[in-house]
């Protein structure tokens, strides 16, 4: 874990209101992985401490550009515009720079004999599921992505995924793909997979977690909690995870859980 001053290099309006942008901080990117994420600083190095807390995002994407000294690992940040924090992120330009802390967290962690991966997400909680994606495709595992929306608007763009990705769209609406909820993509697709990883709300982990039992085989499941953390690095205790093991928190233990573990109560 580092705190760095991540300069910004570009940044994309991929959908409306939702963003990446890409970032050169060697001392946050070299050990990271997907699931993992950084605490973004409000301003601290200025003398603005308003807002006061730092903000969590998940590692969405990794390059590895050539250097003078050899490779260089950049990374980029995908969120929504919501608030004070990601107008300033949205609004900084090339050769600004951002304080953040990181890597922190644990990040998704893929059992050795699994070859075939169903991640599901909505919204900006593709984020580290992209970044999962890249990693396993890369590895020569079968992944596929099961993505949900309110209408087509909000859907993540398909040419933004490797090529190799099955890729599955449901949105209440009916605008695109299936119409409903991911949660039932997700059971549709539940038997091809050796591993599930998924990151949302807790509505969503609730019907997944519906979904395993009534599977019976209890396939594992990983899912990244969305828990606001007001620090990062098991200090405040304001992340609290209540699971069959006891109270763990988000930020040190997490943000990966099984799912079961957390929602396993019928």
């Amino acid at each position: 874990m580092q705190r760095a001053a991540a300069q910004v290099l570009e940044t994309t309006e991929i959908t409306p209101g939702v963003f990446v942008t890409w970032y050169d901080a060697p001392e946050l990117a070299a050990n990271a992985a997907p699931g993992q994420f950084v605490m973004v600083d409000p301003g601290w190095e200025s003398g603005a401490f308003d807002p006061l807390l730092p903000r969590a995002f998940s590692y969405y994407r990794f390059r590895n550009v050539e250097g003078g000294g050899g490779g260089e690992r950049q990374f980029a940040l995908l969120y929504a515009v919501v608030g004070r924090v990601t107008e300033a992120m949205a609004a900084q330009r090339p050769g600004d720079a951002l304080w953040m802390t990181g890597p922190l967290g644990r990040g998704f962690e893929v059992q050795r004999h699994a070859r075939s991966l169903l991640l599901v997400g909505g919204g900006v909680g593709v984020a580290p599921l992209v970044a999962l994606a890249d990693q396993q495709v890369r590895r020569g595992r079968a992944v596929a992505l099961c993505f949900g929306a309110r209408s087509a608007g909000g859907v993540f763009p398909a040419d933004l995924l490797p090529p190799e990705v099955e890729y599955y769209v449901s949105t209440e609406d009916g605008s695109q793909g299936h119409q409903g909820l991911v949660t039932e993509l997700f059971a549709q697709h539940l038997s091809w997979a050796d591993q599930s990883f998924a990151c949302g709300p807790v509505p969503m982990f609730r019907s997944m977690a519906s979904a395993v039992r009534a599977d019976g085989l209890r396939r594992p499941v990983q899912i990244l909690m969305e828990t606001e953390m007001a620090c990062g690095v098991g200090i405040c205790y304001g992340c609290a995870v209540f699971t069959k093991r006891g109270v763990k928190l988000c930020c040190k233990d997490g943000p990966r859980f099984d799912l079961l573990d957390v929602y396993g109560r019928a």
